[in-house]
């Protein structure tokens, strides 16, 4: 996950195994947000952005993967806080 002021970039690269039907998404101040459902094979890049206008706040990425749960990234700080 990538924070930059006034947007949270959280992409995924998928290196092996079976295709998976996921979300990215982010937590901030305890409310999740995710991008639209994608299948993603073995070797894709995905990446969502959204635009921000709370800076100097921590973000969670996060990965809904279809039947096998969520999961996190550590927590990013927007620079300059």
């Amino acid at each position: 996950m990538n924070s930059r002021p006034q947007s949270i970039d959280v992409f995924y690269t998928k290196k092996g195994g079976a295709n998976i039907k996921a979300q990215l998404g982010y937590r901030m101040n305890g409310s999740s947000s995710y991008d639209r459902l994608e299948t993603i094979s073995d070797g894709d890049r995905a990446t969502s952005t959204w635009k921000m206008s709370w800076p100097c706040k921590k973000a969670v990425g996060l990965l809904k993967v279809q039947g096998q749960g969520t999961f996190e990234t550590p927590a990013a700080t927007f620079p300059g806080c």
